[in-house]
């Protein structure tokens, strides 16, 4: 998790009067308005033309949410998860089907992540901490011609609480199963007149749930060397956590005229490398085989909750064949860290400037920097299959200025501008002994460098101007046009060295008589100091209209666009995967109602949407059809989609003191055409036969069809004693697909790499004392012990011949003590 949740202060996106509107009554028992700032004026959120999911920071603790990624399970459309182990500290993110899955700093996300009107460019710790948040709001559908960067998929927005000086604060401390420890405090108060300061900080242990054995003790004759010695097999577990984080936010307020917030945050998180376990293994390759002389099979499948990873290569000689030169070929021993480390700090800085009553200015200017580290062991085993270490260091440094202006009764309008500039430099050294092609009459050939580091720089520019005119005709009838310019550049230098530091140049060309077999790319290719660039530019546009039948009846239209800049492939494993990849674009329709009925008692709001897609950035984890047999992980632009779906969301309060909330989503993904080159054929145009689309996953890595939550809780007063709040939550999340491009039937790939649907279940019972500032809950999270897996992956495509998978958590259950001042 990052600290970036608490840790960049701005003006709140969304306000609500009581701040836990969006969750309460009023004294008719009517759910209580919410006033929201998404398009930068203030607004009713039934009066705003966006599919909108707000959820207040009290409603987000009651139904058990600790990060960003818990949120996904009541928004529809939303995919949130920690990313797999190969990813360290980072999430997957989409909606609607658009997003990203790799961490890599080569890719964009798709999905803007805000904090404060800060944008944060990375998926890698962006799985943000919810201490101190008022509110979050997910905004789906393509954003941009109002602030910050571009969005095909839609934004993510943390509004933090604001420093005010009314002395309030609160402390609160949960203990829970795996001696869990969580620890959480904010302070509110006054420094001087019109000068008011906030601090919050949170601390956060609990010990592991996959456990990660000795293989040799726990299978004392299989002939595998113990590196335990005795009988306790068991070296550690995967799964904790260890997480600190502190923030402060200085604001000065000294009339309605000016507001200037300075905030600061730090955090650490440090725990064992991502919890995964083995699900299929084989790779007959003799170079893999442990230091015991144990093949790569399904005997180091250890069990649903266990793995025998390891954190290191021991060094060995490589196995060619029929080519006597190459046998005998060193390969150095090569160890990692245990932990994943992730440490990142922020400042920013936010004006409002109030020119007179009809003309606002606002500066956002923020920097953040962050080093991210871990090891991965790709066959969680003692095999020599394939383990790598990763290091980057990140800056980044954004300006925005905005120009909010009241033009007469009938109009509003924003203008704009963005600048960002951003460095993540990508340490790797990487062990990839399974990297040998077997060829027929030959035997198997090292055709890419099978240890080397690389060192890669990778420098990102983004500038856009943007504006948007909101016109009211009539009392009932609204038009909303915005236009958005975007230039993006992206500078990808790479640098590729032998384990001794020196240079390998030509990269990629290790055996030079494989040239002319072409299974390594034209004799000298040189890849080190290398810089792959991108450039490209946007225009890209929102027009909306909406008209209110009645004080309870909103519906709207909406037609917008998006796009997602292109690049090179960072991962090139030959000369013909260093190649680049386009900006893939998007137009997107959809209409909406928003309703409130019975006094305001239910309120339902329904979008519809259909998405033309063009230009999919998909990557490929099998490519021979780019530089010959062996490993890849190439993106490319894969082809077009149509998308349509659906959504639907319900907060009702029938009674005084019971809530129900609800939400669904489904998405249906057709494939229009598919590049031939990408799926291994000759290049052409984009082909719309079926027999090319059926080669491609009816679905992309990020989209979830089917999705539905309900969570229901009833306030219990009891005189003199306070009130009993008991919850319950259920939520589904139908399948996702293991790859890219469809598994062969009957594959490893389609039988263990596909990521089931699954249902999980969660409960709360919080009592509140009448003064309402003291509370105890018991929580239990995954209530019923379901086993199901957040991600899975897949490197039998690229010859390693493993499959893992992330499993979630457990049944847990937590104790929260929580005291308001």
């Amino acid at each position: 998790m990052s600290a970036l949740a608490l840790g960049m202060a701005g003006p709140a996106l969304a306000q609500t009067a009581p701040q836990d509107a969006a969750q309460a009554s009023d004294d008719t028992g009517a759910i209580k308005e919410i006033v929201v700032t998404a398009q930068f004026r203030s607004q009713k959120l039934q009066d705003t033309p966006i599919a909108i999911t707000a959820i207040t920071g009290d409603a987000l603790e009651q139904r058990s949410a600790n990060a960003l990624t818990d949120i996904a399970n009541s928004a529809p459309s939303v995919v949130l998860r920690p990313a797999s182990a190969a990813f360290g500290n980072s999430i997957t993110a989409s909606i609607r089907g658009f997003g990203q899955i790799d961490f890599n700093p080569a890719y964009e996300p798709g999905v803007g992540l805000y904090i404060d009107d800060v944008y944060y460019p990375r998926l890698t710790g962006a799985n943000f901490d919810l201490l101190d948040v008022e509110r979050v709001e997910v905004l789906r559908g393509p954003q941009g011609t109002l602030t910050g960067r571009n969005s095909e998929g839609g934004a993510i927005r943390f509004i933090s609480r604001k420093p005010t000086g009314d002395g309030s604060g609160y402390l609160s401390a949960t203990y829970g199963i795996r001696n869990r420890i969580n620890l959480r405090g904010s302070a509110d108060f006054t420094l001087a007149k019109d000068l008011y300061a906030r601090i919050s900080g949170t601390f956060a242990e609990q010990q592991g749930f996959v456990n990660v054995l000795d293989y040799g003790c726990a299978n004392p004759g299989s002939g595998q060397p113990s590196t335990t010695g005795g009988t306790k097999c068991t070296r550690y577990k995967l799964g904790d956590v260890g997480y600190r984080a502190l923030r402060g936010i200085l604001r000065y307020n000294p009339s309605d005229k000016l507001d200037v917030m300075i905030s600061a945050d730090y955090t650490k998180d440090s725990h064992n490398n991502g919890a995964e376990v083995l699900l299929y293994a084989n790779n007959p390759n003799p170079n893999v085989r442990t230091v015991g002389g144990l093949p790569y099979d399904s005997r180091f499948i250890c069990g649903r909750w266990c793995n025998y990873t390891s954190t290191g290569q021991e060094a060995g000689s490589f196995v060619a064949g029929l080519i006597p030169p190459l046998n005998g070929l060193p390969l150095a021993a090569t160890t990692g860290q245990q932990s994943s480390d992730y440490e990142g700090w922020g400042v920013s800085g936010n004006i409002d400037f109030s020119l007179n009553d009809a003309l606002k200015v606002q500066s956002i200017t923020a920097y953040r920097g962050w080093k991210s580290s871990f090891s991965i062991d790709n066959d969680l085993s003692p095999a020599r299959v394939g383990f790598g270490n990763n290091e980057l260091t990140h800056w980044f440094w954004s300006q925005e200025l905005r120009l909010n202006a009241k033009l007469g009764e009938i109009a509003d309008a924003t203008v704009g501008g963005y600048y960002s500039d951003e460095k993540t430099t990508y340490y790797t050294l990487q062990d990839i002994r399974y990297v040998a092609a077997n060829i027929p009459g030959v035997g198997l050939l090292p055709i890419f460098p099978l240890q080397f580091i690389g060192n890669d720089p990778v420098r990102t520019k983004s500038k856009a101007v943007f504006g948007t005119v909101i016109v009211r005709p009539t009392s009932a009838l609204t038009l909303t046009a915005g236009v958005r310019y975007t230039k993006d550049e992206k500078a990808y230098t790479f640098f590729r060295y032998n384990l001794d530091g020196t240079t390998i140049n030509p990269f990629l060309d290790r055996v030079g008589a494989l040239n002319g077999a072409g299974y390594d790319g034209p004799n000298g290719t040189a890849l080190t100091g290398r810089t792959a660039l991108f450039s490209g530019d946007r225009v890209d546009y929102r027009v909306s209209l909406d008209y209110r039948f009645s004080p309870e009846v909103l519906a709207y239209a909406t037609v917008s666009t998006g796009y997602k800049a292109g690049g090179v492939g960072p991962r090139p494993f030959n000369a013909a995967q260093a190649r680049g990849f386009g900006p893939e674009k998007l137009t997107s329709y959809e209409i909406g109602l928003k309703t409130d009925f019975f006094d305001r008692r239910v309120r339902l709001n329904l979008a519809g949407f259909f998405n033309d897609f063009k230009d999919a950035q998909l990557t490929l984890l099998s490519c021979p059809q780019f530089g010959g047999p062996g490993p890849c992980a190439l993106p490319q632009n894969a082809g077009n989609a149509h998308v349509k779906g659906v959504e639907a969301e319900l907060f009702a309060r029938p009674i005084d003191g019971l809530q129900i909330d609800a939400s669904a989503s489904y998405i249906d993904w057709k494939w229009k055409c598919v590049n031939p080159a990408v799926v291994g054929g000759a290049s052409g145009p984009c082909s719309s036969d079926p027999a090319v689309v059926g080669l491609l996953s009816p679905k992309p890595r990020g989209l979830i069809k089917t999705k539905w939550s309900f969570g229901i809780q009833y306030d219990a007063e009891v005189n003199n004693i306070g009130t009993f709040t008991p919850r319950f939550d259920i939520s589904y999340q139908s399948s996702l697909a293991g790859g890219d491009v469809a598994p062969t039937p009957g594959s490893p790939s389609e039988l263990f790499g596909q990521v089931p649907g699954f249902t999980i279940a969660n409960a709360r019972l919080t009592w509140q004392n009448v003064k309402k500032d003291l509370s105890i809950a018991f929580e239990v999270t995954n209530l019923f012990d379901k086993y199901y897996f957040l991600s899975k992956f897949d490197l039998t495509g690229a010859g390693a011949g493993a499959i893992t998978g992330q499993p979630g958590r457990p049944r847990e259950w937590g104790v929260t003590i929580k005291k308001k001042f």
